[in-house]
C-alpha cells in the first residue's frame, strides 16, 4: 500500500506579494521544490505532493500570476522568468529551504535555471518534465516565434498564433494526444487555468515574450551542466506538440548522472501519468539524497 501525506494549502507574503503554495511532509531545510508550468498552477502537483511528502518535505508554490498568488498588473511587476525566479527564491529561503531537489516544466524551466546558476551548491538534483534548455528542442514548431521574439514587429506579432484564449489554454493539455489518451485528462484542469488566465492576457504575453532572454542563456545553461554535473531526471511525454523530443538527447550529450523516462503521454504529464511520476521522482530524491548524505 502506498504511504501518503496530506497536503497542507498556504499563503506566504513575499517580496510584498501573497504566495500561495502546497505542501507535504514534515518540514525540513532539506526538500524538494515543483515548480508548475503555464499557465497552470500547483494544481498540477496535486497526485505528486502528498506521494513525495511520505518520505520528503515538499512545496509547491504559484508563481506571481499564477494560480492563488497575487497577480498585480504589468505596470507593477515585470514578468520575466528572471524576476520570478527571484520571488520564487525569497520563498524557499523564507520556509527554511537550504538545499532542495528542483522540478521544472515548461516556463518553469527558465526559472528553475535560475535558481540552480546562481546557486548550485543548493540544488541537489534536477526534475526536467517536458522543459527546453537546448536549442535541439525548439523544432519547427517554434519558427513563427522565434521570428517574433528576434523581431517583434506588428506582421511578426499577427503571424502568432492565437493561443491566449480558452481553446488554446485546452490545446496546452490535450495538443497532440491520441485521442484514446484524452479520456485521462481532467476537464477542469483547463477551465481553472482559462478562468485565471482570462484576467490577466498582457502579463502572461509579457512573459511569453521574455522567453527570448531564456533561449540567450542556453550556453550559460549548458556550462553549469558541464561543470556542475546535477543528477538530472527527465520526464518527457512523447505527444508533446511544443517541444521537440530530441531535447531529451541534447541533456544526455554533457550529464553524467541523467536517467530519462518517456511517456505515451502530452505536454501536461502531470495530467495523465501522475502517479507514475510521482514514483520515479520519489525514487530520484531517494537516490540523490543518500548519495549527498553518504
Amino acid at each position: 500500500m502506498q504511504h501518503i501525506a496530506k497536503t497542507r494549502h498556504l499563503d506566504r507574503s513575499v517580496g510584498g506579494f501573497t504566495i500561495h503554495y502546497r505542501e507535504a511532509g514534515r518540514r525540513s531545510s532539506t526538500g524538494v521544490v515543483l515548480l508548475h508550468g503555464s499557465p497552470s498552477s500547483s494544481f498540477s502537483f496535486r497526485e505528486i505532493v502528498p506521494v513525495l511528502g511520505a518520505d520528503h518535505y515538499v512545496v509547491a508554490p504559484d508563481m506571481p500570476g499564477f494560480g492563488f498568488s497575487d497577480a498585480p498588473e504589468p505596470d507593477e511587476f515585470e514578468y520575466t522568468f528572471e524576476h520570478l525566479a527571484e520571488i520564487v527564491e525569497e520563498f524557499v529561503a523564507d520556509i527554511g529551504l537550504e538545499r532542495y531537489v528542483l522540478y521544472v516544466t515548461d516556463f518553469s524551466t527558465p526559472v528553475g535555471y535560475y535558481l540552480a546558476t546562481r546557486h548550485p551548491d543548493r540544488v541537489l538534483g534536477i526534475v526536467v518534465q517536458n522543459g527546453n534548455v537546448h536549442e535541439a528542442g525548439l523544432g519547427e514548431a517554434w519558427d513563427t516565434t522565434r521570428r517574433f521574439l528576434d523581431d517583434p514587429s506588428p506582421e511578426n506579432r499577427a503571424a502568432l498564433p492565437e493561443w491566449l484564449n480558452f481553446e488554446g489554454t485546452r490545446d496546452t493539455y490535450l495538443g497532440g494526444v491520441p485521442d484514446r489518451l484524452v479520456p485521462l485528462y481532467p476537464r477542469e484542469s483547463w477551465h481553472l487555468d482559462w478562468e485565471r488566465l482570462s484576467q490577466h492576457l498582457d502579463a502572461h504575453f509579457q512573459l511569453f515574450c521574455d522567453y527570448r532572454s531564456h533561449i540567450q542563456r542556453f550556453p550559460a545553461i549548458a556550462e553549469y551542466h558541464r561543470k556542475n554535473q546535477p543528477p538530472c531526471l527527465v520526464l518527457w511525454g512523447r505527444h508533446d506538440i511544443f517541444f521537440d523530443i530530441a531535447e531529451v538527447l541534447a541533456f544526455n550529450a554533457v550529464l553524467d548522472r541523467l536517467e530519462v523516462h518517456v511517456y505515451d503521454g502530452g505536454h501536461f504529464l502531470t495530467e495523465s501519468h501522475g502517479a507514475e511520476i510521482a514514483a520515479a521522482v520519489n525514487t530520484f530524491v531517494h537516490d540523490v539524497r543518500e548519495s549527498v548524505d553518504a
